[in-house]
């Protein structure tokens, strides 16, 4: 089928959707996370092959978002039942008042209408990014990358399977053209998609919002940092650093700078280069490339940090170090280098916290806490469709409320102007 049939198709199924009752919606996700479940042999299969030939292609790093597993199924079946849990976002009143002539208006909250969703090797966003626009009433384009096609298209299949007693099988899509040019033709479809959603890396996403004809919400790119600050507990420190860089690195939450006071320099970042690369090697992992500004070198060795360092988003075991010598600086280095996606900070300090939080303009920021945290999941929201880095019209993890729109219902008693 060509990309423009389906987009045909999607086009069409917006009544139907917007017609099905909530107690329907949440019946037919029901049966999405039990489809799944119920087909996971056949997705681990499809996902396998996919892995095996994805070696030698992409680090290693980026092949574990590609993987699935029993566990990770498990997970994305359960974030479809988390979705069932949530009250619907639509036909919330979000605003109402009386006009002097009379005429009662109302906003309230509707769906976007069809969405395209552009993303990379990641193919448990096929179901997050489905359940997640089935719940808030919105058509779902999804374009794959092609290492992981067949899984994504694999998993589609199923939950469309799902849902077809409803009437609602084209409430989902996938484009069978996994090529740059099918990606381009969703992006320039001005006659059929409301809004496009990339989730990938810096490249993807620069990419459709510099051509995409449609809307497009910026998403995901994450260049996080923690601040150790001087009056930061030292051993509370040491396990969000060690969490936020090294428990999953591929993902955009991920930690990629840390910026230490430097009265507290002497004592913490001897103490990271041990926890990092010392005990992680000594127990067969993955130690942790520290790119060292001259300031953190005089403390530790590492790699010596070039000023790129400080502005990449490294997706694996890499982390840049520096010195600051005050929360301004740490503050004026993060308005300077940040994409805006999640900084935290590390102090016992209670003004200086809040004034971090005050002044750091990211869409997730932190006081003692890892940056992992960023995820729709841990939010409370389900799951998440993307982490939009921009203010308009959403901000950090997206779930059902960000995928509504609103409109303004006006009623009358025969007013005329």
């Amino acid at each position: 089928m060509t990309t423009l049939e389906i987009l045909k198709r999607a086009k069409a199924a917006k009544q139907a959707l917007l017609l099905l009752s909530d107690d329907d919606k949440n019946a037919a996700l029901r049966a999405m996370a039990d489809a799944l479940e119920a087909n996971a042999d056949v997705i681990l299969a499809a996902n396998a092959a996919e892995c095996e030939a994805a070696v030698g292609k992409i680090a290693p790093v980026m092949i574990d978002r590609l993987r699935l597993t029993p566990e990770r199924i498990k997970g994305m079946a359960d974030g479809i039942r988390d979705v069932v849990a949530l009250p619907s976002p639509l036909g919330r009143t979000l605003a109402e008042h009386t006009c002097p002539n009379g005429l009662e208006i109302t906003r309230i909250s509707v769906p976007i209408g069809v969405i395209g969703i552009i993303y990379e090797s990641r193919p448990n966003v096929t179901s997050d990014a489905a359940a997640l626009c089935f719940k808030s009433g919105n058509v779902c384009v999804l374009k794959s990358g092609k290492e992981a096609g067949v899984t994504s298209a694999q998993i589609v299949k199923i939950l469309r399977e799902a849902v077809a007693p409803f009437g609602v099988e084209d409430a989902i899509n996938i484009l069978e053209d996994n090529s740059r040019a099918g990606a381009a033709e969703l992006m320039n479809a001005i006659d059929y998609v409301d809004a496009l959603i990339p989730r990938g890396g810096a490249g993807l996403i620069r990419h459709c919002v510099e051509n995409a004809k449609v809307p497009c919400i910026q998403t995901g790119t994450g260049i996080c940092h923690i601040y150790i600050d001087a009056a930061a507990d030292v051993d509370m420190a040491l396990d969000i650093v060690e969490n936020a860089k090294t428990s999953r690195p591929s993902v955009c939450n991920a930690a990629e700078v840390c910026l230490v006071h430097s009265k507290i320099a002497p004592e913490f970042l001897p103490r990271l280069a041990k926890r990092l690369v010392d005990d992680r090697a000594a127990k067969g992992l993955s130690p942790v490339e520290l790119r060292t500004h001259s300031s953190a070198a005089a403390y530790i060795g590492g790699t010596p940090a070039t000023d790129a360092d400080f502005d990449t988003e490294f997706l694996d075991y890499v982390m840049a170090v520096r010195t600051v010598d005050s929360l301004d600086e740490a503050i004026s280095h993060i308005g300077e280098h940040s994409t805006h996606h999640s900084d935290a900070i590390v102090t016992a300090d209670a003004d200086t916290a809040e004034s971090f939080l005050n002044r750091v303009d990211s869409a997730a920021v932190y006081v003692n806490a890892s940056t992992r945290f960023t995820d729709g999941g841990e939010f409370g929201l389900g799951c998440e469709i993307g982490i939009s880095t921009q203010k308009l019209h959403a901000r950090g993890p997206m779930g059902l409320c960000e995928l509504t729109s609103y409109k303004y219902t006006v009623r009358g008693k025969g007013q005329i102007r």
